[in-house]
């Protein structure tokens, strides 16, 4: 246990390490890691212990991108790997401790768009890391690397709603957030069980009963739970899926020519092609 903890302690020294040499993404990484920090520390005497835990957990992924680059021997881009730290940020810090998914209501609609795009990104990497290789002696199409980009992105954002259902299920932490509606239609409530859809409209209030207790929900509506706010996000991934896959696409159709496709792709390290 101890040997497995301090190798990853010099595991992270080596990533910070590795970062300093990369004077822009250093920057930005010294700057989000001070924010985190006093962030951490406030959470700390507030007793929110959760959040610090959060805080911990933003600082190792921080790092992650370099240790990958270390451990698989590629070359992130400046733009994805500062991209990558901004995401994290914006998810963990602002979108769950500071309640930007409540305060603004497309804050989770943005990321999960951007996370469509970057996994769609990640996919293309994997396919076009293979075809460049010299180990292997692939000659993909550039359709068949667009589509693999997008099922990869689209997998991604399917099993993160599982992981968010999960959580909602079990732990009742509400990842999948509620959205008010005024129209539902519903087999349910057909009293000849016919299966004829119900339509009800203009719904203005609904009242809960729980614990022998009627609760006015006060909303101005249906509380739908979590399926609005579902499809909505493997919408907006989707949406960030087919965008990365069109710009990779011809990415690989103009042979590895797109100034932009490059900033978002890995690349084989010089040292590990030759070898």
């Amino acid at each position: 246990m101890e040997k497995n903890k301090n190798k990853m302690l010099r595991g992270l020294r080596a990533a910070e390490k590795e970062l300093r040499r990369k004077p822009v993404i250093s920057a930005v990484y010294l700057f989000l890691r001070a924010a985190v920090i006093l962030i951490m520390v406030a959470q700390f005497f507030n007793r929110n212990f959760e959040n610090v835990f959060l805080c911990l957990m933003t600082l190792v992924l921080f790092v992650m991108p370099t240790i990958l680059e270390r451990q698989l021997r590629i070359d992130f881009p400046d733009t994805l790997e500062i991209i990558i730290m901004l995401f994290i940020f914006a998810a963990e810090i602002l979108g769950e401790i500071r309640s930007f998914y409540v305060t603004y209501p497309h804050w989770d609609t943005m990321l999960h768009t951007l996370n469509g795009f970057l996994c769609a990104a990640i996919g293309f990497s994997l396919v076009d890391l293979f075809d460049r290789s010299e180990r292997f002696s692939l000659q993909l199409s550039p359709v068949f690397m667009a589509i693999v980009a997008f099922c990869f992105s689209m997998t991604i954002g399917v099993l993160w709603e599982f992981f968010e259902f999960s959580m909602d299920q079990f732990l009742l932490f509400d990842m999948q957030k509620d959205t008010v509606v005024t129209t539902i239609s519903s087999v349910t409530l057909d009293p000849t069980m016919s299966n004829v859809p119900v339509v009800l409209r203009n719904i203005s209030d609904v009242i809960v009963v729980a614990d022998g207790q009627q609760i006015p929900l006060g909303v101005g509506g249906y509380l739908d739970i979590g399926l609005k706010d579902t499809m909505a996000d493997l919408f907006v991934n989707f949406i960030g899926a087919v965008v990365f896959s069109v710009i990779g696409y011809f990415y690989v159709k103009s042979r590895g020519n797109g100034a932009f496709a490059r900033r978002f792709i890995p690349q084989i390290m010089q040292n590990e092609s030759q070898t």
